[in-house]
């Protein structure tokens, strides 16, 4: 199969920290998830009257549309072009899903940060999960559109190339890296960025480098907003030596810490 990225996505994933990829999977696998999703909410797709919570959070889901829609040809080789072929593992589940309805109400989950990638003292405490520099368990952040996603219906909020800023933050806490909320009180601390939209048609997806500074946004939209924001998960860990080859990923790290293989 050729290369689904080309050279110049590439460079764009390196220096901006994400690429975006249409048609990754059919409106009609969208479709088939969103129904399975609706049951799972306490409000009736058909009766807006019941939109009463700006977000609803919903856990990771193994039904067949949700396995198809993760595990493309498009996705699979992409993967092997961004973190290395035989380094991630298959996306078995998908999730977590926060719902957004369009409402006047703060969700109150709208602040920039990172994801975590790998337990902290408490594996069941979200909030205390932890960050490093080599992205210890965590290949790629993805964003998949399962529903279509404009300006106004709370598309994610990216910073454009923070992933380089984050990585020199991290590079002082070694292997321990910051918490997830650590973390999050410092990005104040950043550059200021230029800010991008995570806008496009259900199928779309956003393949993110795992240091990207992002946000959700209220929603000013007509409909519900449908997005999974699952890991790419790593069978071997990443290199930020200054020597050898490597992945995208790799290599956006090296060059924020001044480390360019040559």
């Amino acid at each position: 199969m050729h290369n689904v990225l080309n050279s110049q996505q590439i460079q764009s994933f390196i220096t901006n920290g994400f690429v975006r990829i249409d048609n990754v999977f059919s409106t009609d696998l969208a479709r088939e998830a969103r129904s399975i999703l609706w049951k799972d909410i306490p409000a009736d797709p058909n009766d807006r009257s019941t939109w009463t919570q700006p977000v609803v959070w919903l856990g990771m889901y193994t039904q067949e549309p949700f396995i198809k829609a993760a595990n493309t040809a498009i996705l699979h080789q992409a993967f092997d072009q961004l973190v290395g072929k035989g380094k991630w593992l298959p996306c078995m589940s998908m999730g977590a899903f926060p719902i957004r309805f369009p409402s006047e109400v703060d969700s109150g989950d709208t602040g920039w940060h990172v994801d975590a990638s790998f337990p902290g003292d408490d594996p069941h405490d979200f909030f205390s999960a932890r960050v490093n520099v080599y992205s210890k368990g965590r290949g790629l952040l993805m964003l998949f559109l399962f529903s279509d996603v404009s300006e106004r219906d709370a598309p994610t909020r990216i910073l454009k190339g923070s992933h380089s800023d984050v990585a020199r933050l991290l590079e002082p806490e070694g292997e321990k890296g910051f918490s997830f909320m650590e973390l999050a009180g410092k990005l104040s601390e950043l550059p200021a960025r230029e800010e991008a939209l995570a806008i496009g048609k259900a199928g779309t997806v956003y393949l993110c480098h795992p240091f990207l500074v992002h946000a959700a946004q209220r929603h000013c939209g007509l409909v519900p907003k449908f997005m999974a924001q699952p890991p790419l998960l790593l069978k071997s860990d990443f290199s930020i030596s200054s020597t050898g080859t490597c992945s995208p990923v790799e290599e956006a790290i090296r060059i924020a810490l001044g480390r360019r293989y040559i």
